[in-house]
């Protein structure tokens, strides 16, 4: 009787252990430890085959890869890549995770590493902060997974700390105005461009002449501007979107346009600028002008972004259907529309109440007590 032949080498060293090698894409592979007896080694080569014929083998060198290099490469890979989210992700990772694992090789990062640094992260950030930065490390684990670096992303069933539903205010049309007031008629227009459109301040500081059509009154969006103070197309094609603009508005953006001598010849200019004519920065312009009105108007705290929060709570309070809504707003889905902007107000609230009751209204009254 023959013996069977088995798959790879074992070896015994001058140590007195056992060393385990493969041929595998035409190169001898070595596993990466020593066995203390010839059956442990053996025991190896048998898992490494079976992964071999399963197709779950994953080349040595390549999963020995460490998370630094590996992010250089995934931060590079893709060309497309919007500047503000190469600077987001390379700030995420070179900050909260490369310190604790980038000098780690690809296979040795577990489940439980990665649950580790997210409690860690939940210690001291918010829970949108933490799965903000979670997903960024995710997407560069899918990478390696992707490039067969790795059999499985470590990046599974990790519990995430659940995020609050953010306040934000809900406020008065007298309060509004008065902030407009503050701002002066031209910041003003770019406050109700918010407000009342529920635009995001990038959509707004990137609109041009030819992106309102003043006879039909209507405003299109599909560009914003970036914080390098580029035009870019928005993150989903639900950004891209044309919508009606109120009749008081639409005249109020056409003084705007008179007064900085523009018009329709003037298509590719810029309806918002600086002081000095170019693109206007979001940091300048919060620090400069955002912040010391809403101070003024004590409003202070207000972002621009509640502005966004309070148009889909008005559009959602004035009966609008939640798929106008959504469109208007650019939401890639109704659930986001309804769970992250739109706020009950106070007089929904107590419409509500007043429904409910009159429906469930005993028929006669209750005796008194003895």
């Amino acid at each position: 009787m023959t013996n069977r032949r088995h798959f790879g080498n074992v070896r015994k060293l001058p140590s007195g252990r056992y060393q385990a090698s493969y041929w595998q894409g035409g190169e001898r592979h070595l596993a990466d430890t020593t066995f203390s007896t010839k059956a442990d080694a053996q025991a190896c080569l048998s898992t490494m085959e079976t992964d071999i014929l399963r197709g779950g083998w994953i080349n040595p060198k390549s999963s020995r890869v460490t998370l630094d290099a590996l992010a250089i490469e995934w931060l590079t890979v893709n060309p497309q890549k919007r500047s503000s989210t190469f600077a987001r992700d390379n700030s995420i990772l070179r900050v909260h995770v490369l310190p604790t694992l980038g000098k780690r090789p690809l296979a040795t990062v577990t489940r439980r590493d990665i649950q580790s640094l997210v409690d860690k992260w939940a210690s001291v950030n918010a829970p949108s902060t933490v799965s903000r930065q979670y997903a960024t490390l995710r997407a560069m684990f899918s990478y390696a997974e992707d490039t067969e670096r790795l059999v499985r992303n470590p990046c599974r069933r990790i519990r995430l700390p659940r995020s609050r539903l953010v306040e934000r205010p809900v406020l008065k049309s007298q309060e509004l105005e008065f902030l407009a007031e503050v701002l002066g008629p031209d910041q003003a227009i770019f406050m109700w461009m918010g407000a009342i459109l529920g635009l995001r301040w990038a959509e707004v500081a990137g609109l041009t002449v030819n992106r309102l059509n003043l006879l039909e009154g209507k405003v299109t969006v599909d560009r914003q501007m970036t914080r390098s103070g580029q035009l870019d197309v928005p993150k989903s094609t639900a950004g891209v979107r044309t919508f009606a603009c109120p009749k008081w508005l639409i005249e109020e953006m056409a003084q705007h346009l008179a007064w900085r001598g523009l018009s329709a010849k003037d298509g590719d200019q810029l309806v918002f600028v600086s002081p000095d004519g170019g693109p206007l920065v979001y940091s300048n312009w919060r620090r400069r002008i955002w912040q010391p009105s809403c101070e003024s108007a004590k409003l202070a705290g207000l972002r621009f972004h509640d502005l966004r929060s309070l148009a889909a709570t008005a559009l959602i309070a004035v009966g609008t259907d939640v798929k106008t809504a959504q469109t208007r707003l650019g939401h890639s889905s109704s659930r986001m529309t309804l769970d992250i902007y739109a706020r009950v107000t106070m007089k929904a609230d107590r419409d509500a109440a007043d429904k409910v009751g009159d429906f469930l209204r005993p028929s006669r009254t209750r005796r008194a007590r003895a």
